[in-house]
């Protein structure tokens, strides 16, 4: 192959890709699905990937419904998009302050309950979709260091971090740098200080960033299993910048109407996973290497697949 081609491979292949995403092309695993199948978004984290296959050991308990779903989807936007676009009835889990940014491009408040009424009215009215009830936990950003770093620099608070912050090396998840309510900019100002580097990168690599002292500090999840798998010292968000985002599930109402027994089986899981019982569930996967799937119809059998949830 010749260099000329080999460039205009290069150029041609970026523009298959953006007119497959622009042209709202069905999304992959989706071939062959019929009215009587739930089909489950989720994202490329751990936690949505235990709810994914929660949520279908729920719908197959209680139902006769098959149920498909749409994995390693890369951010909340994309999600929400296969929602819109009818190509997926759910998502696992979405967050009601990502959202309120994101997708209803919100940043006057990080009230949580005005968030939550505003998050749940305009799902509805504008996309006809309903926020189901939290799970019980929340996510947030949260810096995390070492436990040498903590204790070599006295940390315990993000505050603490002023004085050694122009010269660290800081792991950000990629999505929070230009992000206007929460984000860095906005960080910058209510903290008054900034890192001498910082490094947007995935969220999943963050912690093996700072586990191997390639990072000093960085910004991870408050729910991720791998705090407690490198036993990570979490900085407390003494302002208090950092909303909690509460999860749930959204459902496109027109499922809803479709398959009336999926409500009263989703709302089952209403209040039902608090935010230890996530972190404990993450981390039988990202420490113990455990499938989602296994760990996921493990705690559905144990709690009984909540039969006394709501009806």
């Amino acid at each position: 192959m010749t260099k000329k081609m080999k460039r205009v491979i290069k150029l041609f292949l970026p523009l298959v890709a953006l007119v497959v995403t622009l042209s709202g092309c069905s999304l992959p695993g989706l071939g062959g699905t019929s009215d009587d199948t739930v089909r489950i978004a989720a994202q490329n984290t751990t936690e949505q990937q235990i709810m994914a296959a929660i949520i279908q050991g729920m719908i197959k308990h209680y139902s006769n419904l098959d149920t498909t779903v749409i994995n390693n989807l890369g951010s909340a936007t994309v999600s929400f998009q296969a929602q819109k676009n009818d190509e997926a009835d759910l998502t696992a889990i979405r967050f009601n302050g990502t959202d309120y940014q994101t997708i209803l491009k919100k940043s006057a408040t990080k009230d949580p309950k005005v968030i939550a009424a505003t998050v749940k009215r305009d799902f509805q009215k504008k996309y006809h979709m309903t926020y189901f009830p939290s799970y019980g936990f929340a996510d947030t950003y949260q810096f995390m260091v070492t436990q040498k770093y903590a204790k070599e620099h006295n940390l315990n608070t993000v505050s603490d971090l002023k004085k050694t912050a122009p010269q660290m090396q800081v792991g950000i998840d990629q999505i929070w740098m230009n992000r206007k309510a929460d984000g860095y900019g906005a960080f910058q100002k209510t903290y008054g200080f900034s890192f001498g580097h910082v490094y947007p990168m995935q969220i999943g690599l963050v912690y093996n960033a700072l586990a191997s002292n390639k990072m000093d500090a960085i910004l991870g999840y408050s729910t991720d299993g791998r705090i407690g798998s490198y036993n990570l010292k979490l900085l407390k968000d003494d302002k208090q910048f950092f909303p909690p985002y509460q999860a749930s599930v959204v459902a496109n109402d027109k499922a809803l109407k479709r398959n009336p027994q999926l409500r009263p089986i989703l709302k089952r899981l209403d209040g039902k996973i608090p935010l230890k019982t996530m972190q404990r569930l993450n981390y039988q996967v990202d420490n113990n290497l455990q499938e989602p799937a296994t760990v996921a119809n493990k705690f559905l059998k144990d709690n009984n697949y909540f039969e006394g949830g709501q009806n």
